[in-house]
């Protein structure tokens, strides 16, 4: 089985992207979907984040997610405790996952997730794709996707790697700047080389 990274800054289109993938046929397995799903009402996850964090980050044994972000972005070391409870629980599921995929008989799933390179899963990988784009698009993008302020967007940008160490880091670069039917010839460019090897 070969696992491909997908990643990039925050609101730079991975997203878009892991969908071009999933219609060329390939299997996407998305950190951001597991992670809402380990934090299900019930689920042990929840019961660390409320001791961590108090009761102001749940709203009906639910995780209020808006408001454990603005606590996050703006603290390093909450952030940390955040993601030492997240980041195995999410690891574990996408293990679970990826052997579900293989049972079926595919050789390769692709792993979306932001972090990627600071948790350097990189280097275990097959190869990595960046999604890139300018970065006054993201914070564009980031402000009416999460209706935020400017000064918020900065933040939470200045809270994840620049998108230069992890273009070094890149296998594969996406360039989601133009249209969408530039970024899907280049997604089906990228598709029919792995469908080589």
């Amino acid at each position: 089985m070969r696992i491909y990274g997908l990643t990039g800054g925050i609101a730079s289109g991975k997203s878009t992207v892991s969908k071009m993938l999933a219609e060329l046929g390939e299997h996407v397995i998305d950190a951001d979907i597991i992670s809402r799903d380990v934090v299900q009402p019930g689920a042990p996850a929840v019961d660390e984040i409320r001791a961590a964090f108090g009761d102001s980050v749940i709203a009906k044994d639910s995780l209020d997610r808006a408001k454990l972000a603005a606590i996050v972005f703006a603290d390093e070391a909450k952030r940390r405790v955040l993601n030492s409870i997240m980041h195995p629980r999410i690891g574990a599921e996408f293990a679970r996952r990826t052997e579900e995929i293989a049972a079926k008989g595919a050789d390769r799933v692709v792993y979306e997730a932001p972090l990627i390179v600071e948790n350097r899963l990189h280097l275990g990988m097959a190869g990595l794709v960046v999604v890139s784009v300018p970065e006054s698009t993201q914070i564009v993008r980031l402000m009416r996707r999460d209706g935020i302020t400017f000064a918020e967007a900065q933040l939470r940008l200045s809270a994840q790697l620049p998108l230069e160490e992890k273009l070094r880091a890149a296998t594969w670069v996406i360039d989601n700047g133009g249209s969408e039917a530039a970024t899907q010839t280049q997604v089906e460019d990228l598709v029919a080389a792995w469908r080589k090897t």
